[in-house]
């Protein structure tokens, strides 16, 4: 009787494991991809305050400090390339590496004051930081069961924020190094990108199952399932009938298909990039240009403003349609600094209770930055499309981080929020005219 019972299991139909109750690989995905998060952060925000530490000891000029500040931007742009590679031979190996990686060439910023060897080094921080952004969404994406995967992607820019505004304070308290010091700062960011590393290293991550079926790699699959979540859960049954996607061009992207999702996803983050980058990495020279005099106690309340701003954009995820969301962020955002650009006289303290309202209001958007483009591309081309819409995104925010401290010295604070504006309010006509509606709860079928 036993072993007739087991034979009925043996031929049971398997659970999609996509409707799975959360368990702890789920877990242990999340922590590993929250963990590179926060050394992503850490990574990008910490060259303004090193720049602007740089400044007091070395003669620095507006070209070097842009170039600088937009080198891991810049090399951010690998993403097209990036999820390519994540489309072709899969996530897991890329992810096991990058953090390694990003910590050595961290720590390589101590050994030189070349700025051209620093701006090498920070594209090539840049390119590992493209691995989390492209490849640890869709991994993500791939195991956390339907309705959490969008739910904890937007929980994500929590803890790039933290990583962010940790670089803000770091690069603010660490002094005493003299001409040293900007170089300490930077290299600071080996620390979280080394306790990401070891993370990984200690609980490895899987290979994702959706990835490996529509490679036509369905027992494999099935297998890594088994191995992490049981024999009761398996591949569903639309991948295993799916044909193996043997290539997948950019030219497809293009295509009458995917074209708009391309241009929407690269261009709405593109714009956002343009405008958060450039004010953020930048913020002590911004305030400086608009004559706040603590600038330590005002670069606090923005960065403050900016964690209150994602809390408050996660609350109301999925409470609003995405496309509802991306336009009223953009014009909401885009009049503020418009204001603080125009109107001239404005009392110090309203000009910084507009300047973190603008925050709050800018940052909320950035918990659409991982599902918004992760939802607008299928299986077949999610880590080329979101590679893709991430390789456009940083020509924006590369472009706000470059121009931004030239800006600010040829027309001062009010020209780079003037220019921010128009950034912002562009979007906002595009995101009207063309944004998807994504959101499974909003979607007309």
């Amino acid at each position: 009787m036993s072993d007739q019972a087991n034979n009925l299991n043996k031929v049971k139909p398997k659970k999609n494991y996509k409707k799975a109750p959360l368990m702890p690989i789920h877990m242990r995905v999340f922590v590993a991809v929250v963990l590179g998060q926060i050394a992503c952060g850490f990574a990008l925000g910490i060259s303004g305050t090193a720049l602007s530490n740089a400044a007091r000891y070395l003669i620095i000029s507006d070209l070097w400090t842009g170039l600088i500040g937009a080198g891991s931007l810049i090399g951010l742009a690998g993403s097209i390339i990036i999820g390519r590679i994540s489309d072709k031979f899969g996530r897991r190996k890329l992810l096991m590496i990058n953090m390694y990686i990003l910590g050595i060439f961290s720590l390589l910023q101590l050994l030189t004051a070349n700025f051209a060897l620093i701006f090498i080094i920070r594209v090539i921080i840049g390119l590992m930081i493209a691995v989390d952004y492209t490849v640890g969404n869709a991994l993500l994406t791939e195991w956390l069961p339907a309705g959490e995967d969008s739910k904890r992607q937007s929980h994500l820019l929590i803890y790039w924020t933290i990583g962010f505004i940790a670089s803000y304070i770091t690069g603010t308290f660490v002094n005493d190094f003299g001409s040293y010091t900007w170089q300490i700062i930077l290299a600071t960011s080996a620390i979280p990108a080394f306790i990401a590393a070891i993370f990984r290293s200690i609980f490895p991550l899987p290979a994702s199952p959706s990835w490996l079926a529509s490679r036509g790699k369905v027992k494999k699959a099935n297998q890594v399932i088994k191995k992490h979540m049981g024999r009761r859960w398996g591949i569903p049954k639309r991948l295993k009938k799916a044909k193996p996607v043997k290539e997948v061009t950019w030219k497809i992207l293009f295509s009458k298909k995917y074209l708009r999702r391309t241009l929407i996803g690269g261009l709405f983050y593109a714009c956002q990039a343009f405008a958060f980058f450039g004010i953020s990495i930048f913020l002590p020279i911004l305030l400086q240009g608009m004559h706040v005099t603590d600038q330590k106690v005002s670069g606090i309340i923005y960065n403050g403003g900016m964690f209150v701003g994602v809390l408050f954009g996660i609350f109301i995820f999925n409470k609003i349609s995405r496309r509802a969301f991306l336009v009223s962020n953009f014009l909401l955002s885009g009049v503020l600094i418009g204001i603080l650009a125009l109107v001239k006289n404005i009392p110090t303290n309203l000009q910084l209770t507009i300047f973190c309202l603008f925050a709050i209001i800018l940052s909320s958007r950035l918990v659409l930055d991982y599902p918004y483009p992760t939802e607008l591309f299928d299986i077949k081309v999610r880590g080329t499309g979101v590679g893709t819409c991430i390789t456009i995104s940083r020509i924006g925010a590369a472009a706000g981080t470059f121009l931004l401290p030239i800006l600010t010295n040829s027309g001062g604070a009010s020209l780079a929020m003037l220019v921010c504006s128009i950034v912002l309010l562009s979007s906002f006509i595009i995101c009207l005219i063309w944004a998807p509606e994504t959101s499974p709860k909003f979607k007309k079928e």
